[in-house]
């Protein structure tokens, strides 16, 4: 027996089992193959936040909420939603401003912006060009009616 018909039977006797591997395998090289593809492709830009239309209107949404809060009668039933209220609007106020990219002081904590700081952001925010309302209610200096 030569080592070419050697060979020939090595080959008629694997062939089976290598297409059966092949099969078996075939999928788990490909995700394998595109994952890698994947991975080490470029990237698009994702937004950080929702979109700035999004941001505008909950921002105007707040305002108008927090307006009716503070014109309301019943001081010891608004005083906590009062602060939640300007609580969230600080964080959204914070989100546009990072999407408008006005500079702005980041707190600690999400919503722990002082008086002046709401303010002065909102009005930075205004300036930028965001439609928002032109009367703001007087914010509580620490959350709470004074």
């Amino acid at each position: 027996m030569t080592f070419w018909d050697v060979g020939k039977l090595v080959l008629i006797v694997a062939t089976p089992t290598l297409l059966g591997a092949a099969i078996v395998y075939a999928p788990r090289c490909w995700v394998a193959a595109t994952g890698y593809w994947d991975a080490h492709r470029p990237k698009p830009p994702q937004p950080i936040g929702p979109p700035i239309e999004q941001l505008a209107a909950d921002l105007r949404r707040l305002l108008r909420l927090h307006g009716s809060l503070t014109a309301s009668a019943a001081v010891a039933m608004r005083a906590h939603r009062l602060w939640a209220v300007e609580a969230a609007i600080a964080v959204r106020a914070t989100e546009a401003a990072r999407a408008l990219e006005i500079p702005h002081r980041e707190p600690e904590t999400p919503g722990a912006l002082r008086r002046d700081e709401l303010v002065s952001l909102l009005r930075a925010l205004s300036a930028a060009g965001l439609v928002l309302p032109t009367k703001v209610g007087p914010f509580t200096s620490d959350g709470r009616l004074g």
